[in-house]
């Protein structure tokens, strides 16, 4: 499932508002996600225990349905700031929204972080890109790179068109976008630390 649409990160204050987003989800899986996972094991252990049928089987369900709450949760605090791109960073954690795409995409990355307020607006823009990807496009392959001070975004194959949110957010950042001349090449120029 690809992550929600959220809007582009203005400079100034953005760290902060990421950090609270990173905050946020580790609260989340940290305190209500362990609860409930904790719930649905004492559950399967009740059932297991149990010696009428009709019961067990009552409890099966609810521990179904905790399971159910349970993902829920994790997809909600996964839109908030998905754990996978504070711990390994943006080429990984686009690996993971490529994965899920309706075409093939290659991500070719750098191990390189670039801290969370630029990694967070930029995961959530190319992510939306591919999301949006028809059921059979060709590929698309975005590649991540550093050239200075900047963070590059080379994404060629998208549809021409497609790519509004990711350019939006490399000016949101003080960025800029150089679009080819078929509009399937876009690069992202955008400074960092």
């Amino acid at each position: 499932m690809a992550p929600d649409p959220l809007p582009a990160v203005l400079p100034g204050g953005a760290d902060d508002a990421w950090h609270q987003r990173m905050r946020l989800e580790r609260e989340l899986h940290d305190g209500p996600a362990l609860r409930l996972s904790a719930l649905a094991l004492r559950l399967g252990l009740l059932s297991h225990r149990c010696q009428d049928p009709t019961l067990a089987e009552g409890i099966g369900e609810v521990q179904d349905e905790l399971h159910a709450v349970l993902e829920e949760l994790r997809n909600l605090a996964g839109k908030l700031y998905p754990p996978l791109l504070d711990e390994a960073g943006l080429g990984p954690a686009l690996r993971q929204v490529a994965e899920h795409a309706d075409a093939p995409v290659a991500i070719v990355d750098t191990s390189e972080r670039f801290g969370p307020a630029l990694e967070g607006a930029t995961y959530f823009a190319v992510a939306e890109c591919l999301a949006a990807l028809p059921v059979g496009a060709p590929a698309v392959e975005v590649a991540i790179s550093r050239e200075g001070d900047e963070l590059v975004l080379a994404v060629t194959g998208l549809e021409p068109g497609s790519t509004g949110r990711l350019q939006e957010t490399a000016r949101s950042l003080g960025g800029r976008t150089d679009v080819g001349p078929s509009g399937s090449v876009v690069t992202a120029r955008i400074p960092c630390a």
